[in-house]
């Protein structure tokens, strides 16, 4: 039986939901949203309990096809110690672009795994993003295992993305089509290709925590 993870208390966000880094998610109505914040990432999460073999269902909907988010699984108690700190900062131009000096200011609080860097290089992302390729687009576990093609979300519409979390294989499902089997023992797992993918070596747990 499916049992609810809340994410509203009193009008607020939950408790049990602690952030990282930079950004938050806010209440809207009875759904909550990202509110980005263009100093670096941030991700809330679930602290109350690890998640071992389960199904983690997600109903989201995003603003656009650019909208980028995901849900982080398989984190490690490491990420505990970043709640409430920052990674270092960035600025961004006029136009929103990172200048150079900024993007080897994140790219440095990547490779030293600060903030939300660390979760990224100590869980999985299942990634939320209709415009990227098949490492990287909504379904695929991000850089690591593709997606097959999903229908193009329609605007405002609610979507269902269920995670399967089974021994060390990650599947995706959304709105019943079965996206993406990430099995992190295979020899088809590809290299990391640039600094912002996470890094392969850090061994996930088989129960950790869960991000969004």
């Amino acid at each position: 039986a499916w049992r609810e993870l809340p994410l509203i208390e009193n009008g607020k966000l939950a408790a049990d939901w602690k952030h990282v880094g930079f950004g938050q998610l806010v209440v809207d109505g009875d759904a909550v949203r990202t509110e980005c914040d263009e100093r670096g990432l941030g991700l809330a999460v679930w602290t109350t309990e690890k998640l071992g073999n389960c199904q983690i269902r997600v109903v989201f909907r995003t603003k656009d096809a650019r909208s980028n988010a995901g849900v982080i699984v398989r984190l490690d108690d490491g990420v505990l110690d970043w709640i409430g700190k920052d990674s270092p900062a960035v600025s961004r131009d006029r136009e929103g672009r990172l200048p150079p000096e900024m993007i080897a200011r994140m790219q440095a609080a990547s490779e030293k795994e600060q903030g939300v860097w660390y979760a990224v290089h100590h869980g999985y992302e299942v990634q939320i993003c209709d415009t990227g390729d098949a490492m990287h687009r909504t379904g695929a576990v991000y850089s690591l295992a593709a997606a097959v093609e999903a229908e193009k979300a329609q605007p405002g519409a609610w979507r269902t993305m269920i995670i399967t979390l089974d021994g060390n294989l990650v599947k995706v499902e959304l709105d019943g089509k079965l996206l993406t089997t990430f099995d992190p023992a295979s020899k088809d797992v590809p290299p990391r290709k640039i600094w912002y993918e996470p890094k392969r070596e850090a061994q996930r747990p088989e129960a950790g925590y869960i991000g969004l």
